[in-house]
């Protein structure tokens, strides 16, 4: 018996364009996403989760603030994920913090599916996703201050130098994701590809609002479970670097 069903084909944005005529010519201007949107095939179980979970663990992405209290049913330290993939270190993330919140964007739907599933399987009642661009969410669901962290593990390296405008980690975003976080809150970034790593530091280390950690990389905090993945390839002798920095403290020097 066959146990995936293939999903319905999306749109595969490539370089994954989308016009923005916001300019005040009304010229058409080019938004470039960290993303591509590719078909992929579901297990039964997570098509299931889809269908019982999703009405109760999915946000709908609307561009208004989140508030959170409601959602949550309680005043608790929010984290938000970006890019979670197939959510195994997300959950077990939030089973080890039950005192924080969390909440999972990702835009690729076997993702959200297996995330529904161990949401359930671990009974994790402080995890929520949305699946949309997690650019917009940042811009319109989540207001200034309101961040206690932002986890971004294992982003798309975007290898070919061609494509390296792609990478999500650029001077502009962090200095919206900046804005997002708390006074002392954290942003954590992982990468197994060195030179993705370099540029981490480099935008990183130039943002005026965001203190470094350590000296240079950071060793991985304890809350980070290695993946599979990770594993691996750290027996085959590969590097994996974690960042993390902090938002300066008003008068912080």
């Amino acid at each position: 018996m066959n146990e995936s069903q293939p999903l319905p084909e999306s749109p595969r944005l490539d370089a994954a364009e989308t016009p923005d005529t916001s300019g005040g010519d009304g010229a058409p201007r080019r938004a470039i996403r960290s993303f591509v949107v590719r078909a992929g095939r579901m297990g039964t179980g997570q098509v299931r989760a889809l269908e019982e979970l999703g009405p109760r663990f999915c946000l709908p992405y609307r561009a208004e603030p989140l508030d959170a209290a409601a959602v949550w049913g309680r005043q608790a330290p929010l984290v938000l994920e970006i890019g979670f993939g197939m959510g195994g270190a997300t959950a077990q993330i939030a089973a080890s913090r039950p005192d924080t919140d969390f909440l999972g964007v990702e835009v690729h739907t076997p993702g959200v599916g297996a995330l529904l599933k161990l949401i359930d399987e671990r009974e994790l009642g402080n995890l929520r996703i949305v699946q949309h661009d997690a650019v917009e969410v940042l811009e319109h669901m989540i207001a200034p201050g309101q961040l206690a962290g932002v986890h971004i593990f294992f982003p798309d390296p975007w290898h070919k130098k061609k494509h390296n405008k792609r990478r999500l980690i650029q001077p502009g975003f962090v200095a919206q994701l900046v804005t997002r976080l708390a006074p002392g809150g954290y942003l954590h970034c992982a990468t197994d590809w060195q030179p993705y790593a370099e540029q981490m530091l480099e935008v990183l280390s130039a943002e005026p609002q965001l203190a470094n950690t350590a000296e240079g990389y950071a060793p991985k905090p304890d809350y980070r479970p290695l993946t599979k993945f990770e594993n691996r390839g750290l027996k085959l002798g590969h590097g994996v670097w974690d960042l993390v920095f902090r938002r300066r403290e008003p008068g912080a020097v």
